[in-house]
């Protein structure tokens, strides 16, 4: 489901409160603030559309299954000074020792 960004309209003139809200794309947009009853209108907002550069491809491209892969190795702290190899080849472990 989609979030919506909404405003409230003071009629004091004071400072506007922006909160968001999670509804269906069915549900018509809110005409008052569902916790105080302040008039609200809808601020459009531009559509987040995942591409080459989300966090989803990010973590795709860096996974230990694409980096083995690509032929690169790629090694995690398992402890103070111990590194674990995830993916590639080379040492199952790497000390500082």
């Amino acid at each position: 489901m989609p979030t919506y960004v909404y405003e409230t309209i003071p009629s004091d003139g004071s400072d506007a409160e922006i909160f968001e809200v999670v509804q269906p794309m069915s549900d018509d947009p809110l005409t008052e603030h569902p916790e105080t009853g302040e008039p609200v209108r809808r601020i459009p907002q531009a559509p987040t559309i995942p591409g080459n550069w989300s966090d989803h491809a990010t973590k795709q491209k860096l996974s230990d299954k694409n980096l083995d892969r690509l032929g690169f190795t790629k090694y995690s702290r398992a402890g103070d000074g111990f590194f674990e190899k995830k993916a590639g080849k080379g040492p199952d472990v790497i000390s500082a020792d």
